[in-house]
């Protein structure tokens, strides 16, 4: 088994992002940035056609007596269709031709409604384009009309780790656990299930003998496997074996051979506050797929930290180009623009990201990082009617938010 098959392509974006950035490069980044264990840098495989085998060499079979539940039956012509739409859309969504895509997956359901491979194919590209309530949704449905499959279990795992603003976590990644659970169960020689159930059980914050042992059995299962190395170094980090960890991170390297698994190498060293070290690896996955919005968004991400706005924008915008309908890019991009004083180019595109925000990220926007920070720079470049344009902006999107309450009062007051 080779699990590196299943992240190659490209991966999406890094979880703890739902978190402003502070610009800080000091001890405090962790809650800068926030903190992933490999959520959302994922690929899932696609779903696999029954007219040929797939080239994915992790491709988990269906076993006997593991159908799918719903109205499997169908006339041979339209088994046939399906057969062609499935591998229409897998083509399209390797292209990253998202509408071709959602239109021949969705065609699938309108001919056979509860196909399993057909949501599982829709959460996918909801989740290559950070669509997560609609991934979820397509998820969930394949989970409940093909339980005995488990690779839509680990697709559904890898999305509800990925911390959601202002929703509850805390039910989201024990249902990330379960899910992870359910899936070694039903393949237990998954090198991908177990290292998913290492990072569920992390991101609960249990860091023990069982997550170790997670992260060990997908590289025994799979010692090509250069994601779980950097998963296994991380969690050493935290149980008393920091000395092993330096290794297994220069495992990891040595083993990536596409972006997807680079992105999650560099990801993990995020996390682990060990920013310098991500830098070379996202260079790496940037020379081998330049448009690949995680490493264009994670390398952003650490320029940002660094202050060096500069450098970063031109990662950003090629990563709003690449990912227009994801709230993340829009929003660390008008971090960037307010960083360097540039407050027009904020507003405006901070604007473009609350077109895209959910309820917590809204919250974020009208804070001293969104639309009052916009508001401070205005008040500060004497542009009063500017400022007085973001903070009711900020309150509009947070009537909670007392600070631009105040500072909106006395700017309309001087």
């Amino acid at each position: 088994m080779r699990a590196n098959a299943i992240l190659r392509g490209a991966g999406l974006i890094v979880a703890g992002l739902c978190f402003a950035l502070s610009g800080s490069a000091s001890g405090a980044l962790a809650q800068d940035v926030g903190v992933d264990v490999g959520g959302a840098t994922f690929r899932a495989k696609n779903p696999e056609s029954k007219r040929k085998t797939t080239n994915n060499p992790t491709a988990t079979s269906t076993k006997p007596g593991n159908r799918p539940t719903g109205n499997t039956r169908v006339r041979p012509a339209v088994a046939e269709r399906i057969e062609d739409l499935l591998e229409k859309g897998n083509e399209a969504r390797d292209a990253r031709r998202f509408t071709d895509a959602e239109a021949a997956y969705k065609e699938i359901l309108r001919l056979k409604a509860r196909d399993a491979r057909a949501a599982y194919g829709l959460g996918n590209i909801y989740f290559d384009q950070q669509r997560w309530d609609d991934a979820e949704g397509a998820y969930r449905n394949s989970v409940a009309w093909a339980p005995f499959e488990p690779d839509a279990h680990i697709a559904l795992s890898v999305l509800l780790v990925k911390p959601r603003a202002g929703g509850d976590n805390a039910k989201r990644f024990a249902d990330a656990e379960s899910l992870a659970r359910r899936s070694v169960q039903l393949d237990p020689k998954n090198a991908v299930a177990w290292d998913r159930l290492g990072v569920a059980l992390q991101t609960r914050g249990v860091v023990n003998s069982e997550t170790e042992h997670s992260y060990r059995k997908a590289i025994e299962l799979d010692p090509q496997f250069a994601v779980a190395y950097a998963h296994l170094a991380r969690v050493l980090n935290k149980v008393g074996k920091a000395s092993e960890s330096p290794a297994l991170y220069e495992k990891a390297i040595a083993l990536a051979k596409d972006p997807a698994t680079l992105n999650l190498i560099a990801e993990s060293l995020q996390a682990e506050q060990l920013w310098p070290q991500s830098e070379p690896v996202l260079k790496r996955a940037l020379e081998l797929d330049s448009r690949n919005p995680t490493s264009l968004l994670l390398m952003g991400r650490m320029l940002v930290v660094y202050k060096r706005y500069q450098e970063a924008e031109p990662f950003l915008k090629s990563a709003t180009e690449v990912s227009s309908r994801a709230f993340q890019p829009f929003n660390l991009l008008g971090r960037a623009y307010l960083g360097m004083d540039r407050f027009s180019d904020a507003e405006a595109t901070y604007e473009r990201a609350s077109a895209l925000a959910g309820a917590g990220e809204r919250k974020d926007l009208a804070g001293v990082f969104g639309f009052e920070g916009v508001g401070d720079g205005y008040l500060k470049a004497r542009q009063k009617e500017n400022a007085v344009r973001a903070y009711q902006r900020a309150l509009e999107l947070d009537p909670t938010n007392s600070g631009a309450a105040q500072k909106l009062a006395r700017a309309k007051a001087n």
